[in-house]
């Protein structure tokens, strides 16, 4: 069975690979999330933290400008609900945390790759903007098929006894 330690790790791997979350306020302000295309700083892949998780923007993306009302770009005052769900559907999570916006040069510099630049008019480009998701902590489930669960049930067996050891509630 799994701990703790191992969903952590396989979340962070399949983050890394499949990168797609649906970003959003925490506060349901404006009353959905969007999907983003996340990159994930550091190697976390081994359970132990990671560095934030970046996603480009533009400066006129609403979610962009929200997180910025709270103050000066760079600022953090906006709590952020993350879900994701791996290209596999064996690996889902909703995180939780800080959300900041940023057009810092360095960061944008060491981030950029060919699939960002298909988005934009370059790296110079003065609309382009980071939101930064700095986890705080995440539920994550893993393996957990509801075709399998149902499969179980009709053969009248409990499909909860080998989940619960899949489900983890951890800090990020």
């Amino acid at each position: 069975m799994a701990n703790e330690a191992e969903i952590k790790a396989k979340f962070w791997k399949a983050l890394k690979s499949d990168r797609t979350m649906f970003l959003g306020l925490a506060e349901g302000e404006d009353g959905h999330a969007r999907p983003m295309t996340a990159q994930v700083e550091g190697d976390p892949e081994d359970g132990g933290p990671a560095g934030p998780i970046w996603f480009f923007t533009s400066t006129e993306n609403t979610l962009a400008q929200k997180i910025g009302q709270t103050g000066a770009i760079g600022t953090t005052g906006k709590r952020a609900m993350a879900h994701f769900a791996s290209k596999g559907h064996d690996v889902w999570a909703t995180v939780h945390g800080g959300l900041s916006v940023t057009q810092d040069r360095a960061t944008i510099d060491r981030l950029w790759n060919p699939y960002v630049a298909a988005w934009y008019e370059g790296k110079d480009d003065p609309k382009i903007a980071l939101i930064r998701l700095d986890a705080d902590d995440a539920e994550i489930w893993i393996d957990a098929s509801s075709i399998v669960a149902g499969i179980k049930m009709l053969l009248g067996m409990d499909p909860k006894q080998d989940y619960k050891d899949k489900v983890a509630e951890v800090s990020l």
